[in-house]
């Protein structure tokens, strides 16, 4: 959530930054409501003293005989006043409230504006593949193999869902082994969220309420409007709570952890005639970096977070691109992204494996996630980074189709053949 009082301060600098992501946006009406509360919460408090300071003084009047009738006339004025003050100032704050929810970040000085079309190719990793015979696509080359069964995971959970069997489901372990020890190696703490979570997480994630459909949840509590507890779709939505409503010391900062977990997504709206077999789904697994740091440090830490994610793949010897998101691509969250996408070849597209982002302390306000500065005692906003090291579901379609051969075999990354117990995958 943006902080209503750079709003009042600069009102035009933030509508300039967050027109690089929005058709339009006013801050007209906010403001007005803003001065009402402002003059709403004078007045309450100008009232109050003034009923201190009589209550103060009638023991006194009554014992020295004084008629205190035109005061307690008076104190009852001013007690239905302040009750339609209060009244007043929570629909004032709630309007401003909905209005806040709704902003999305500001984007980050040097991110450029627009949508997909403006996001910024930095770098190529890899070889991408030649083949001197006709591919086949993952789902081919999956199925041949024996790695992984659509039919009997449409059986078992419906359109959207996969099982890994045999060499696959050890291959997809693999990978998970592969991410999990090199965030050890680097210091990351390890942490298993519960996969079901409360409402609250998703608004302190940022997901909540504009993008409530993009979840599964629980139905509501009898009785409730609103439904409590959703499936996670992402460690990140866990992990930002980790510290929610905490204030952690300067020194401990910053904090750096990592999640496996399943993702469960309902995707909702159609899906492209392309993005079949494990492209996009509606449960795949996934690694979770998240750091929380002090506000000067969280350019540094996105940097140290996109290498991480980066080495991951370059060291599966997969071809590769680091693009930076233009404003309008960005999740709403995110004041920063970047993306590293593997090439599918059947696809003939870079597909996304890692975002890596900086939120800034959108997250950490909605979240009331403070640190102390040792120097001044005072408290602030941390600043949360996260970024996926890594998603698979893209990465086994990506290995089998950059690394086949023309016997319809596979050659497995160097850094996978231990726990797959095997150099080559065959027919």
């Amino acid at each position: 959530m943006l902080d209503i009082n750079l709003i009042r301060e600069r009102d035009d600098d933030v509508r300039q930054a967050l027109l690089k992501r929005m058709v339009d946006v006013d801050f007209t009406e906010v403001l007005q409501w803003d001065k009402e509360r402002r003059q709403l919460i004078a007045e309450s408090e100008q009232l109050r003293a003034r009923r201190k300071q009589v209550s103060a003084q009638i023991p006194a009047m009554k014992k020295a005989g004084t008629d205190v009738g035109a005061l307690a006339e008076e104190m009852k004025a001013v007690g239905a006043r302040i009750k339609e003050l209060e009244s007043e100032l929570t629909q004032t704050e709630r309007r401003i409230q909905a209005f806040m929810e709704a902003l999305p970040n500001m984007p980050a000085a040097d991110v450029p504006a627009g949508g997909k079309e403006s996001n910024v190719v930095v770098r190529t990793g890899g070889t991408r593949p030649e083949f001197g015979f006709a591919p086949q696509d993952h789902m081919a080359l999956v199925s041949t193999l024996g790695l992984v069964d659509y039919k009997r995971g449409v059986k078992m959970g419906g359109n959207g869902f996969w099982l890994y069997k045999g060499d696959g489901a050890r291959l997809e372990w693999a990978l998970l082994n592969y991410f999990v020890n090199a965030h050890f190696r680097d210091g990351y703490e390890l942490i298993l969220p519960p996969h079901i979570l409360t409402y609250e997480c998703g608004y302190t994630a940022g997901q909540f309420p504009k993008f409530e459909a993009d979840v599964f949840h629980l139905e509501a509590p009898e009785g409730k409007e609103r439904f409590e507890q959703f499936l996670l779709p992402t460690a990140e939505t866990a992990l930002i709570n980790y510290h929610r409503d905490e204030v952690l010391r300067e020194e401990e900062l910053p904090k750096k952890y990592f999640a496996y977990t399943p993702c469960y997504r309902s995707e909702a709206g159609s899906y492209r005639t392309g993005e079949r077999g494990m492209i996009r789904g509606h449960q795949f697994n996934k690694v979770e970096m998240f750091q929380f740091t002090r506000p000067e440090d969280s350019e540094q830490a996105l940097q140290e977070l996109v290498e991480k994610a980066e080495k991951l793949v370059q060291g599966l010897g997969l071809h590769y691109r680091l693009s930076q998101l233009a404003a309008a691509d960005c999740s709403a969250a995110m004041a920063k992204t970047y993306d590293i996408e593997v090439w599918i070849p059947s696809m003939q597209e870079y597909k996304e494996v890692s975002s890596a982002s900086n939120a800034h302390d959108y997250q950490a306000r909605r979240g009331n996630i403070r640190f102390k500065r040792a120097g001044t005692g005072k408290n602030a906003f941390i600043h949360s980074l996260n970024a996926s090291g890594l998603a698979t579901s893209r990465l086994l379609p990506a290995i089998v189709e950059q690394f086949q051969r023309e016997d319809g075999s596979v050659v497995v990354p160097d850094v996978l053949r231990e726990a797959v117990g095997k150099a080559v995958l065959s027919p």
